[in-house]
Order: C-alpha cells, then structure tokens, then sequence
C-alpha cells in the first residue's frame, strides 16, 4: 500500500518545460524510460566501475551495476510502500555523469577541472539530464519531473557549501531545494548503491582472484552467513559455497535497511514528503550494528582490491589517457566531433570551453577514450592498458 509520505505522481512538482501527460503512463514511468532509453544510460556498458571494461567479461560494468542497484531499490519501495518508479528512476540514473575508468577517471579530471569550477559525476549526471542529451525537438535534456532532477542530485543527502558548477548552474534557474533531504525514495536509491556495490564488488574480487573464499569467511557479516551455508550444505562445492553465503551477505544488508527505515519512519511518523525532506536526518540508513561490521569489510576492500597492485598500475595508464587528452582538445578544440564545435564556437573564454572539453571526456566510453588516445597521441598506453 502507497503510504502518505511517498512520491505520489499526481502531486508532482512538475517539469522545467511543460508537457502534455501520457494516457498510460505516470510521470515517474515516463522519466524512468526516457532515462533508460538515453544515450548516456547506453554508455554505461563500457564504463569501468573496478575492472576497466575490457578486462573480463563477468565483471561488472556501471550498466550492470546501476540495474543491480535499481533492482534492490525498487525491491525495498514496495516494502516501504514507496514509488517504485521515482525510486528506479533515480538508480538508473545516479551513475550516469560518471567518466570512463570509474573513480579514477574522475579523480583525474576532479584536479584538471579545479581551476574552471570543479568536476564531479553526481553534478554531471544533471548535466546529462538537463542539457547534454539533446533529442527532443523542444528542450535539451530528458526533462525529468523536479523529483526525480531532487533525487539524482542529492540522494546521497543535503549539498552544501560550494557546489560543482554543473549543478549550481541548474540549481539557479530550478531550484531543487539542495539544503533539504531528498525524498525517500531517493535515498533508498542511495542505499541500494551501497548494498549493490559492497555485494557485487566481493564477487568480482574473488573472480579476479584479489583474495580468497577462506579470507572472506573470517570478516563480520561473512563469517555468519558462510556457517549457515556450511551447516545447510556441509558437502557443497566451492564455487556453489560462496555464492549462497554472498547471496545471504546480500539479503542480511537488504533486511537491515528495511527494518532500519520502518523503525525511523515509525519514530517520525511523517504525513507527506515534505515530512521526510525536513526531517533533519536520513529516513533509509543501515543500523548502527550492521554498519560497524559492514566498515570493516569496506576497509578488507579498499586494501585488497581498490588498492590492488595490478588495480594501482592500471589506474596509472588510465590516469595517463585522460590527462593527455584534456590539455589536448583544450588547445586544439578543432579535434573534438562537428556536433560539438557549435558550442565551442559560443564558448566565452578558458572556463567554458574547459567544460565543454570535460563534458566530452566524461562522455567516453573506457574503449573510445583509449582509442582516441592513441590515434590523437600515437603513443603507448592503448598498448600497455590492452595488453
């Protein structure tokens, strides 16, 4: 049953640019599929989230990460009684401004936008959203109802202090209240990017042979949910033993949030969704305990995988593509495709043409931004990075 304090499409705060309703179809169905059907979502699939695109086909990409993600998050809506359509539309798009190589491509251009007003892929995603997928014949962008633009730029919580330029620029001609919570379903999406990736993450790191099922067993969380698999399955195989313990890893994380967030919108009791925005803290969160033990696990990941030799030694070749290309096309902006040299043409000075060059480097899939790099460079990093 839909409670009073989730996203009701009928009380919808509406769209930058006016539009006719659909006959069969919400709001919040339609942004979800204009955010499926977006040229940025279809990017996704050779974008890095750990393991650069190229290196193993069951790897997870941003694609398969962001459908992960929306698949718990629409899972703990209906328990929530929330809008499953407003909460998996804002967790397909939470990665979408995200550049190639993952976090290392952001880092990368993080430094090289500091000078020209900041980069950063949640604020990029807006920028996709609003202005970069140019489609529709009377607005650049998807335009996406004001819950769903709410949702994707603060689902991680309130923003404050300097914003990214990407997302001051919106935010001043459509205020998206970035002081205030988002809704709850916004921040269920958010905390299903948690459980997805801390899920997710332990599996490609046991197939890339990073650590190992023994070592997996021994951490808080693990260790309960491998002894129940071992007293169910005594004689099951390995490869069968991990994934049923990881599958009950998933579920513990899943229930966790459920029974968190029933008992803190209990405690608040909220009447609307204006309820939730000023509640002054997260409605969706994980309980103290899970969280303590789930930080360890975070800890064994940063070392063993994130911080892995061969992950740090990957993260210098990519790290070389994207500084190499950004001082190239900001002198020579000739190079970037036809599409863009019209924006390029009405750039006022170093710092818009710096974002457009960023807009376009973000835009990359990790295959084309190698490729690129070695046909503008002529050097040796496609070599070393598909070796």
């Amino acid at each position: 049953m839909r409670q009073p304090y989730a996203s009701h499409p009928e009380d919808s705060r509406g769209r930058l640019f006016a539009e006719e309703e659909s006959t069969f179809r919400s709001c919040f169905q339609r942004d979800r599929d204009r955010i499926i059907h977006a040229s940025a979502f279809r990017r996704l699939k050779h974008k890095t989230q750990v393991f650069i695109e190229h290196e193993g086909d069951y790897f997870r990409t941003r694609l398969t990460h962001s459908i992960e993600v929306a698949q718990v998050a629409r899972t703990i809506a209906g328990v929530l009684g929330l809008n499953p359509e407003l909460t998996e539309a804002v967790a397909l798009a939470h990665d979408l401004g995200h550049p190639p190589f993952g976090h290392t491509g952001e880092d990368a251009l993080q430094r090289l936008m500091a000078p020209y007003g900041g980069f950063d892929h949640n604020a990029q995603a807006i920028r996709i959203v609003t202005s970069l997928e140019r489609h529709y014949a009377d607005f650049d962008g998807l335009n996406l109802t004001w819950e769903s633009l709410e949702g994707i730029a603060k689902h991680n919580g309130p923003v404050t202090g300097d914003l990214p330029y990407a997302l001051a620029d919106y935010d001043a001609r459509h205020d998206l209240e970035l002081g205030t919570y988002a809704s709850a379903e916004a921040q269920v999406a958010a905390l299903s990017d948690d459980i997805a990736y801390n899920n997710h993450d332990l599996h490609d790191g046991l197939r890339a042979e990073l650590f190992s099922t023994d070592e997996l067993a021994e951490l808080p969380l693990l260790d309960d949910c491998f002894a129940a698999v071992d007293a169910k399955y005594p004689d099951l195989n390995y490869y069968r033993r991990r994934h049923e313990a990881l599958r009950r890893f998933f579920g513990v994380l899943v229930e966790d949030v459920i029974a968190e967030a029933q008992a803190s919108l209990t405690d608040l009791n909220p009447t609307s969704v204006h309820d939730i925005r000023h509640a002054g803290r997260p409605m969706i969160r994980f309980s103290g305990e899970i969280w303590t033990r789930l930080k360890v696990i975070r800890e064994f990941l940063f070392h063993r995988m994130y911080r892995a030799p061969g992950v740090v030694e990957m993260r210098g070749h990519v790290t070389k593509v994207i500084d190499d290309l950004f001082p190239l096309y900001l002198a020579q902006p000739e190079l970037l495709p036809r599409q863009w040299r019209k924006d390029v043409a009405e750039a006022s000075g170093d710092t818009a043409l710096a974002r457009i060059v960023a807009d376009y480097i973000a835009g990359m899939t990790d295959r084309f931004a190698i490729k690129e790099h070695a046909r503008l460079t002529g050097g040796e990093e496609a070599a070393l990075i598909w070796r």
